[in-house]
């Protein structure tokens, strides 16, 4: 199923409405993004950023609402393609990585290329690259239990883009960090995305993070903002 989307445009959401229970995580909420652009999506803490990032990457599926990649209708699609999305044309960053203690850090970041269905030897020397690119070549043999926080989240972040994802997906990528290692987590992140016209949507509350994207929507009683009144504003 298609739609007409904003001209350009990546992923959209448009008046999406969630709800858990009695509580209402989202209430019509509006986003849009573009090939290559950084968006942060900011809030306090239950204002539904973290909802509205599940229903954009086809985690969630929206009470209400429809949700676009490419024009096509997430909630139209099975769940075996939304979950092939998941593996190529998305990547994903969390607070605490999320890396798999068993492997070691190549063999995590090698993970979404052999999942889909790529050689060992060739998945794992592409992620040693990633690994190299993102300044921590030297942990490739250890497991995520062995390296410091700022280097598990250069090995998420190199997992999130060895298979060159469209959208990548942020949750609070420095939200476990020191400002220092945040600080160079997010230059890392966003010059690697830049370089290969990735679009990141990047939660966070904290606007020294924010600062590294192009603009800003305010999720605030599950409704999104643009900061600078273009699409996507509510």
């Amino acid at each position: 199923m298609t739609t007409a989307s904003p001209p350009g445009a990546l992923l959209t959401a448009s008046a999406v409405h969630k709800t858990y229970g009695a509580t209402k995580a989202l209430d019509g909420a509006d986003f849009t993004i573009h090939p290559g652009e950084i968006v942060a999506v900011m809030g306090p803490s239950g204002s539904g950023k973290s909802t509205l990032l599940h229903c954009l990457a086809g985690i969630v599926t929206p009470d209400e609402g429809t949700v676009h990649y490419r024009g096509h209708e997430l909630s139209a699609m099975s769940d075996s393609e939304r979950s092939a999305l998941r593996r190529g044309d998305f990547g994903f960053v969390f607070q605490f990585g999320q890396l798999v203690p068993e492997l070691t850090c190549v063999e995590n970041v090698a993970l979404p290329l052999r999942l889909a269905g790529a050689d060992r030897k060739v998945s794992e020397r592409q992620a040693a690259e990633w690994l190299e690119r993102l300044e921590v070549a030297d942990v490739a043999g250890k497991r995520p239990g062995q390296v410091s926080g700022g280097q598990g989240q250069r090995v998420a972040i190199a997992r999130a883009l060895v298979a060159t994802p469209r959208v990548v997906f942020a949750d609070e990528p420095t939200g476990a960090l020191d400002s220092l290692n945040g600080e160079r987590v997010m230059e890392l992140l966003t010059a690697a995305a830049r370089d290969t016209r990735a679009a990141v949507v990047l939660v966070t509350h904290e606007s020294r993070v924010a600062a590294y994207s192009d603009r800003e929507i305010v999720v605030r009683d599950g409704k999104a903002r643009d900061t600078a009144g273009v699409a996507g504003a509510a």
